[in-house]
């Protein structure tokens, strides 16, 4: 009889650690998730369009929640000044297409173009966040509105003259959404893009719904080269430095570890991953959003990195797949659900729930992350 109680102990316990590592919010979105999905096909929703939209949201969305994790490691917390690296990335899609460089090569263009935006930007805002240590995220809202409040003026007075981007009447002055339709729209979503359906065409075969299904390929492997890079990079003597400083910066220091140079190279890091990330999610989207725009993405992205079970001193590459697969299925999956329920778009509603619930629960938790 002992040795049953015992053994249900040992099983109660082991069953409370997984629970704790795991997480009881990403265990809740994850069954109401699965619950979402399994609903789908009984209340008139297509299923298989739905999982399309998930993967794609899913490209757009990851390299922009990856970019938080090396300020995270520093000890930087969370980049609630993301706009300032959405700002790089938007100086060299704009200038990209401004300077006439079309499809593939004006992604490219962009890319080079926003390097050294970001690497200067990101050198300033590192020297900043090194003055103000400890109140790092408050700093980093006010620099995210600031930047984009001067952007706001400077995408106006700003020389642009290409006829694509600026108002009509005027001849000047960027318009608040660009489309990118013959520049970089879906330059990397239809890199080795898999169509279920071409494929069943080719193999002269039928997958039934399956056929429905798209897989933004490019855009998942840059990801994944993105992803691969950072872990390597926290696994380098700099990258287990990082860490050092984010866990313990007085033991760092004492190591003869240059704290203020790791952490402004972790946000620089932050602020070219950024600048990328919108890159990626523009080139997925077909669009360039100005103005008040770069500011929409912050808490989402914040959002997705906490649902992940990410915690503002720690971060790995897993808490930015889980928590953005369960984030975008989230925003993706509950209001056509909805819609299809009760004709109701509930999707703001549900956005802003989920967003501000999870920072509040993330930023009052105590205990340490998950393994």
């Amino acid at each position: 009889m002992g040795t049953n109680k015992t053994a249900a102990a040992a099983e109660k316990s082991r069953f409370q650690v997984m629970l704790e590592q795991f997480g009881l919010p990403r265990l809740i979105l994850s069954g109401f998730l699965l619950l979402l999905l399994v609903m789908a096909p009984f209340v008139g929703v297509d299923l298989p369009t739905q999982i399309t939209n998930i993967i794609n949201r899913f490209s757009w969305n990851a390299v922009l929640v990856l970019a938080l994790v090396p300020m995270v490691h520093s000890g930087c917390g969370l980049n609630f000044g993301l706009p300032l690296a959405v700002i790089c990335g938007l100086m060299g899609g704009t200038l990209s297409i401004q300077l006439g460089f079309t499809g593939a090569m004006s992604f490219l263009m962009a890319v080079i173009i926003a390097t050294p935006f970001a690497v200067l930007l990101g050198g300033g805002y590192g020297l900043l966040l090194n003055r103000i240590k400890g109140g790092e995220m408050m700093i980093a809202t006010y620099v995210g509105l600031s930047i984009m409040s001067f952007f706001c003026m400077m995408w106006l007075l700003l020389p642009y003259n290409n006829p694509k981007m600026v108002y009509g009447l005027s001849a000047s002055g960027l318009r608040p959404t660009i489309s990118l339709e013959g520049f970089y729209d879906q330059t990397l979503a239809n890199l080795f893009k898999i169509d279920f359906h071409e494929v069943a065409q080719s193999l002269h075969i039928s997958l039934g719904p399956l056929e429905r299904i798209k897989i933004p390929t490019g855009s998942l492997l840059v990801f994944a080269l993105l992803a691969l890079l950072i872990w390597a990079f926290l696994h380098t003597k700099t990258g287990t430095a990082m860490t050092a400083v984010g866990s313990n910066p007085n033991f760092a220091r004492a190591a003869g570890i240059n704290v203020n140079k790791i952490r402004t190279l972790s946000v620089i890091m932050s602020t070219w991953l950024g600048a990328m990330g919108i890159l990626i999610y523009q080139q997925g989207f077909g669009f360039i959003q100005l103005y008040n725009a770069p500011n929409n993405l912050t808490m989402p992205t914040v959002a997705a990195i906490l649902i992940g079970g990410a915690l503002v001193n720690k971060a790995t590459i897993a808490n930015v797949i889980i928590g953005t697969i369960l984030f975008q299925g989230m925003v993706t999956m509950t209001p056509t659900i909805m819609n299809a329920i009760v004709h109701m778009d509930m999707s703001e509603v549900i956005r802003i729930i989920v967003s501000q619930g999870m920072i509040l629960y993330a930023l009052t938790r105590k205990q340490e992350g998950s393994k």
